[in-house]
């Protein structure tokens, strides 16, 4: 097979509806469009939710709820998560990054206490839950708050 033997599989092309031909054509004088409105004008096709020029439902009815700009986005990490890194000490955001466990450390690192852990090792995060913290104490290791 060669580059110019290439073609696009059987339906892939189609051929463009061309209107406003003459009446032989099936879709002459108003293009199958219909007669007269405000979808027959050019650009009269109106965004989802227009009402003809009434206020529309989603202006009409009350906003609710509120958002907090200051909220901050702590990356979650569990105890079962760390399992695998028990060669690693001490395991910080930088390392939890580089093994892929996390994509990115946004405001911090909160390690959750979901999952057991055998190894002694020394975590360093910025939030713990107090079950993470009392099972990385229970295995002999430290959970630094940085």
């Amino acid at each position: 097979m060669k580059l110019e033997e290439l073609k696009p599989s059987k339906g892939a092309k189609k051929r463009s509806k061309r209107v406003g031909r003459g009446a032989g054509s099936g879709l002459g004088k108003t293009s199958g469009k219909g007669h007269k409105g405000q979808k027959s004008r050019s650009g009269g096709v109106k965004p989802p939710g227009f009402e003809g020029g009434q206020m529309p439902l989603q202006r009409k009815i009350p906003k609710r709820g509120f958002t907090n700009i200051f909220r901050k986005e702590y990356a979650i990490v569990n105890l079962s998560d760390l399992a695998g890194l028990e060669g690693t000490d001490p395991i910080t955001p930088e390392v939890l990054v580089k093994n892929g466990i996390i994509k990115k450390a946004v405001n911090g690192v909160k390690v959750l206490g979901m999952g057991a852990l055998k190894a002694k090792l020394v975590v360093r995060a910025h939030k713990f839950s107090k079950s993470a913290v009392d099972k990385i104490q229970a295995a002999g290791g430290k959970a630094e708050v940085i």
